[in-house]
């Protein structure tokens, strides 16, 4: 049985987000993966790495439970709006706490390479916008996609990263995110029936 793990990354809880991260699990489930959804803004943490890497914060319970929920995942999938071209605090706060150096990488004590801990994972980007897809990629060159698929998961050995984003939203009718919400559904469908 598969098993994913959705982590949805926008503070409010009236946002299209939610649906959208509903609708993967409606899909997957439906398949017979076991799904479960992790709201970011339901987390008690702090999310400032305080020393950076010099000296590591203790972990609050709620991420050493969401570090055991990814190691446990066979596919993470992270829904989230595109904020400032690319993800709003919570999320870079949650990655910054809990994608740390012995968990999801490991650096050689001599030259520049490094061990990817998270491998034999795969991961989905649903990723929400204002701003024209043409135009993130072609003006913006897509910042907050590469930094999530090649900075994060990719440094920590989680491949293949795919992305779907959806836009946009400022100006979408009810219609078009009925529509959207049925891609995803099927997205989540597809992944879990997927060998």
């Amino acid at each position: 049985m598969k098993k994913i793990l959705i982590f949805n990354g926008h503070p409010d809880k009236e946002s299209f987000c939610f649906a959208l991260a509903g609708s993967y699990r409606k899909g997957a489930e439906k398949s017979g993966a076991n799904c479960k959804i992790i709201n970011l803004i339901d987390l008690k943490f702090n999310p400032i790495l305080t020393y950076g890497y010099r000296k590591i914060s203790e972990l609050e319970p709620d991420l050493i439970q969401a570090q055991k929920d990814i190691l446990d995942a066979n596919h993470l999938v992270f829904v989230y709006p595109n904020w400032w071209s690319t993800y709003p605090a919570l999320l870079k706060g949650f990655i910054d706490r809990v994608f740390l150096p012995g968990f999801a990488f490991k650096y050689h004590k001599k030259g520049p390479f490094w061990d990817k801990l998270l491998k034999g994972k795969t991961a989905q980007l649903i990723v929400t916008m204002d701003s024209p897809k043409w135009y993130y990629w072609l003006i913006n060159s897509r910042p907050g996609h590469n930094s999530m698929k090649i900075g994060v998961l990719e440094f920590s050995g989680v491949k293949p990263v795919k992305i779907n984003s959806y836009s946009p939203i400022k100006s979408s009718d009810e219609t078009q995110r009925k529509q959207w919400l049925k891609e995803v559904e099927a997205l989540g469908n597809a992944y879990a029936k997927s060998n």
